[in-house]
């Protein structure tokens, strides 16, 4: 028995995401096609634009989906990377089976609400898939409510928003140990995060006073009240590769953006400024769920990725690339000047 009962996940997240747009067949057969086309299209300026040759390299498919199968294709990749995590730290512990049952319902529609709630807010995602072939997700739904709600042409946005997406895919492709990398660490994160028994009390009491860490602006959501702080240090430099990551994928797609999106300085405005007018119970819970530290991923990353190529250029910044030492640690993410030390002495 897993100790997150998927089948709820997938139920609960498919109810708390709802359908998005409303679309003919029609306009969605032809949404689905222009996501595609903008899809190959973004491909050769973005690994040109980074330097990364991915030639002769295994390559991922590109899958326009909707909400619902984003949540599908997320519990199969949650499952495929935390079960194996889980059912060796429960084989040392005294759970019985009612116990587990319960406790796999709870965390079961817990999964489920956040991803739901994400379902309904990501435009793209890199599905690194642990135990199957990764791919690159695109949620049509989400980019046709976005579109509309911008009132910006629709097939720029789409590109633009591929730009950043194809960067993904081409950083996996290109760098071939970087997936695995990403998924042992994962892994040992979880080990690291699962207190035991002895110890579950004194984190419980914890939580009351992390609380309003977590919640307010610049708190790093659920991981402040859970983790310890050597937990949150190593979590730290984790969260260090994803903003090179992101902050890389959003340099190179405004590198590329003025060449390829005829409407770009539009389209980055009025996204910046939604960005920025959410609403007081939307930031709540990005916060709490880690959204908000997400998007300061994107501009402290994008912030050291300047800096590097400012010093060193694109093939010198690509020397990040060179195995999982090279990569940036948490420290280095906000000062640039450590890595380039470190790196290129």
């Amino acid at each position: 028995m897993s100790y997150v009962d998927w089948n709820t996940a997938r139920s609960i997240g498919r109810r708390v995401a709802g359908d998005g747009p409303q679309v003919s067949l029609g306009e969605a057969h032809a949404i689905t096609e222009d996501l595609r086309i903008a899809a190959q299209r973004a491909h050769e300026p973005v690994a040109s634009t980074a330097r990364l040759d991915t030639t002769g390299k295994p390559d991922s498919p590109v899958h326009v989906v909707d909400r619902s199968t984003w949540i599908d294709v997320n519990v199969s990749s949650f499952a495929a990377l935390t079960d194996p995590v889980m059912d060796k730290l429960l084989s040392t512990r005294a759970l019985g089976q009612a116990g587990r049952a319960v406790t796999s319902r709870i965390s079961g529609a817990e999964a489920g609400g956040l991803l739901g709630f994400v379902s309904s807010k990501v435009l793209g995602q890199y599905d690194l898939a642990p135990d199957s072939q990764p791919s690159l997700l695109l949620v049509a739904p989400n980019i046709v409510a976005v579109e509309r709600e911008l009132g910006v042409d629709s097939h720029d946005f789409r590109l633009w928003v591929c730009l950043h997406e194809e960067t993904h895919r081409v950083q996996f492709t290109a760098v071939p140990w970087l997936r695995e990398h990403v998924i042992q660490q994962s892994r040992a994160m979880l080990v690291d995060l699962v207190p035991d028994s002895d110890a579950m009390t004194d984190r419980l009491k914890e939580i009351a006073v992390r609380l309003p860490a977590a919640i307010k602006e610049g708190g790093t959501g659920l991981a402040d009240i859970f983790a310890t702080p050597e937990q949150r240090e190593r979590l730290a430099d984790m969260t260090a590769v994803m903003s090179l990551l992101e902050g890389h994928a959003d340099v190179v797609m405004d590198d590329v953006g003025p060449q390829v999106v005829p409407s770009v300085e539009q389209i980055r405005a009025k996204f910046d400024r939604r960005r920025q007018g959410r609403g007081q119970l939307d930031r709540l819970l990005r916060r709490l769920l880690g959204l908000e530290a997400k998007m300061r991923q994107y501009r402290d990353g994008a912030v050291f990725c300047r800096a590097v190529q400012d010093h060193v250029g694109v093939d010198g910044f690509n020397q990040i690339w060179t195995s999982p030492e090279t990569l940036p640690k948490a420290r280095e993410i906000t000062e640039p000047r450590l890595w380039l030390q470190r790196v290129h002495g």
